[in-house]
């Protein structure tokens, strides 16, 4: 899987840009609040229908217009493929693949695999666990369209339990119909629960040889998934738990409350690792996440590979130290590579290998320049 192309038209400070892409490493470099950024977000809502920031549509939408449009040209399997987003300041998006619009943004999950790496996921060991949570769906929901679905029918159910909680303190009545809502939250939170457990078992088997080698060979690092109820007694525990969500009129016990924790022998490292601990084990999760991507696990001894990644680097190599930098970038050689940077001078010092470079300038690109090796 690589990018061919990117347009944009009146996406966020970018009036009108056409760019191509090398299948190697490309590098966006230049001042801060130049849109650099911007390039990278749109490539991530071709691949997710949303934003990494969390931005809603109308936020993408150039200052003074009423839409916005990205197209972007992928070639996955040899063969190439067109992605429209059409983003509306007072509607729903539109997106089509190949001239075909697509009824539910679900369907386009998966069609493309994205990492984006930013200086704010090194945080993500010392942030709230809804963080956590949001890692692990969109990596499940990337990789796996059933869980996709069982998720999104999780969270709907959550939301619709939690109104009628809501509305049983006006309408005594409605109680009696919390069990038809009680089953379908079962149904689908005992599969995502199954599932993340899969995931993390996965997982840890790739963090852990990753996380030893960025500490020297002195740190034991695995993941544990920490479920606010286990599959086996969810059911019973909802049912046991029914006055008191009736009393908080919320839902308190499902996956909507899941966390995984992150250890290095029995410490915990959000609550007693130091901060460079912390940034090892959150640099080892996003490696664990590109191979992972990249392989498209189901069975770890077959090993099934299928579609290569895209990563997405935001100005990540100047939080880390040169060791760091040079075993991210290694591990990376043949991965399509999208990096922001405010200047070359690390790549050039260090003879990082370079294949296209385009310098950005308040919604434009100045410069491109493809780097061939001497």
């Amino acid at each position: 899987m690589i990018i061919k192309s990117l347009e944009l038209l009146d996406y966020r400070n970018y009036e009108n840009l056409q760019m191509s892409f090398d299948e190697g490493i490309n590098i966006l470099y230049g001042d801060n609040a130049q849109g650099k950024t911007n390039i990278l977000e749109s490539i991530y809502v071709c691949a997710t229908t949303k934003s990494h920031r969390g931005s809603k549509d109308k936020e993408m939408i150039r200052f003074g217009n009423e839409d916005s449009h990205i197209r972007m040209y992928v070639e996955k399997d040899k063969i190439e493929h067109k992605i429209d987003i059409h983003l509306k300041k007072n509607k729903t998006k539109g997106a089509a693949v190949d001239g075909i619009p697509i009824k539910k943004s679900s369907e386009l999950m998966g069609m493309i695999n994205v990492v984006f790496f930013s200086p704010e996921d090194l945080a993500i060991i010392k942030s709230g666990p809804a963080e956590r949570r949001h890692f692990i769906d969109m990596e499940l929901c990337q990789l796996n369209k059933v869980y996709l679905h069982d998720i999104s029918s999780y969270n709907k159910v959550v939301n619709q339990r939690n109104n009628l909680l809501k509305q049983t303190h006006y309408q005594e009545s409605l109680k009696s119909t919390l069990d038809v809502w009680d089953e379908q939250l079962v149904r689908y939170g005992i599969r995502v629960i199954k599932e993340r457990e899969k995931f993390i078992e996965t997982l840890n088997a790739l963090i852990y040889p990753i996380h030893k080698k960025l500490s020297g060979e002195k740190e034991n690092l695995n993941i544990r998934y920490e479920p606010s109820i286990d599959a086996k007694h969810f059911e019973e525990q909802l049912f046991l738990r029914r006055e008191n969500d009736l009393r908080l009129k919320s839902t308190t016990i499902g996956p909507h409350r899941d966390d995984m924790g992150f250890y290095i022998d029995d410490m915990n490292v959000r609550r007693f690792g130091s901060q460079g601990q912390q940034r090892t084990a959150a640099l080892s999760l996003k490696l664990s996440e590109i191979y992972l991507v990249q392989k498209k696990i189901k069975d770890l001894v077959k090993l099934m590979i299928k579609d290569t990644p895209i990563l997405l680097l935001d100005d990540v190599l100047s939080e880390l130290d040169s060791f760091r930098q040079n075993y991210l970038l290694e591990s990376i050689r043949q991965i399509q590579t999208i990096i922001t940077c405010t200047g070359l001078d690390e790549f050039i010092q260090n003879r990082f290998n370079i294949d296209k470079v385009f310098r950005v300038k308040d919604g434009s690109i100045v410069n491109q320049q493809e780097v061939k090796d001497e």
